[in-house]
């Protein structure tokens, strides 16, 4: 007789393995108190906000993946904020495709979504294809139809202001087609911007040293239809270990991903680096494996890109480095959110 095993029985099993290895009493193990107990919340620059919620949330018990998801959805939901989100830079094609990716510490689970449309929080996504199905990666139309079924809306997510932005992209791309900027030329802080990586990064440690990350992004301003960075990548965008600790990262994700960066932040961390010290060094590996490909490097050999990384530990120690000088990180210690200068691996040139 057919033995037939549904995954339904299959869930239940696990269940009950895993009950049975960790506790014996059905429950997920949860790490033991770090040493100090300290809660601490990091995010990439545009994250002011973002780790006020979380810490809040942390300082009321809740889990600190629902924590840090519950911060970037602020931000995604900024029309001003064109990094993420509604609003964000659409792609060459002006539609507006986001990526997202969580992890979460006591379960090492993880969920993500990749060119998705029409969804304003790809975080929240990202989190039930972590919870409620089988899968790490949906993309696409498949990404939304999940969406849809569970109740999200359909939005257009392109915003006047974005549309603008795209537009006068489009103007200036070239001088042999039939689109005519206006007269006025561009400030330089705008052309500087016309085509950039928007991403908001944001990993937490709560009192029982349990951690969780989320990196949520709109992706290269004006990219390929169909293009993928490094967020939601799991260990490139985003890598979180339990044992050791936390990492994210904002700026060009195809080097990124060539690099696994978020997981070796974290293996550095494992070898008893400082978070601080465990991105620099991954920062001077890109470096180095980015020298093989001489359209990435500047008149001195050094990489042309900006590649920013957050990290944070299981005893609550943090850091953040970036390629470039000249940034910052936002961090929330429980106590106060502030903004502090991250470490840099190139002193960017004074202009003239």
């Amino acid at each position: 007789m057919q033995n037939k095993f549904s995954r339904r029985d299959f869930l239940k099993a696990g269940m009950g393995i895993s009950a049975a290895a960790m506790l014996g009493e059905g429950k997920i193990a949860r790490s033991k108190s770090n040493e100090s107990g300290k809660m601490v919340v990091i995010a990439s620059g545009n994250g002011l906000r973002t780790v006020y919620k979380a810490m809040e949330m942390l300082k009321n018990g809740d889990d600190p993946l629902d924590a840090v998801v519950a911060g970037v959805n602020i931000v995604e939901e900024d029309p001003d904020d064109m990094s993420v989100g509604y609003g964000g830079i659409p792609n060459e094609d002006m539609e507006v495709e986001l990526d997202a990716s969580v992890m979460h510490g006591p379960t090492h689970n993880a969920g993500a979504v990749a060119a998705m449309k029409h969804i304003k929080t790809p975080s929240k996504v990202a989190k039930l294809v972590m919870e409620r199905s089988d899968h790490a990666l949906l993309i696409g139309t498949g990404a939304l139809k999940f969406a849809k079924a569970h109740g999200f809306k359909e939005e257009n997510l392109l915003t006047d202001k974005a549309r603008q932005r795209w537009l006068r992209w489009k103007e200036r791309l070239s001088d042999r087609d039939d689109w005519f900027p206006p007269q006025e030329d561009l400030d330089e802080e705008l052309q500087e911007a016309l085509r950039n990586y928007g991403t908001i990064n944001c990993c937490a440690v709560d009192a029982n040293g349990d951690l969780a990350g989320v990196t949520t992004t709109s992706g290269l301003s004006y990219k390929i239809p169909g293009r993928v960075g490094d967020s939601p990548i799991i260990g490139a965008g985003l890598y979180v270990d339990n044992t050791v600790g936390a990492a994210g990262s904002t700026g060009r994700g195809e080097a990124n991903i060539l690099n696994c960066g978020s997981f070796t932040v974290v293996e550095f961390m494992r070898q008893g680096v400082s978070p601080e010290e465990a991105c620099l060094r991954t920062l001077e590996r890109i470096a180095e494996t980015s020298k093989r490909q001489p359209h990435l490097l500047d008149e001195e050999g050094k990489p042309r890109f900006g590649l920013s990384f957050y990290a944070i530990s299981k005893k609550g120690e943090y850091g953040s480095a970036r390629m470039w000088s000249g940034g910052r990180f936002v961090l929330h210690d429980g106590t106060t959110s502030r903004k502090e200068e991250a470490a840099y691996l190139f002193k960017r040139k004074q202009r003239r």
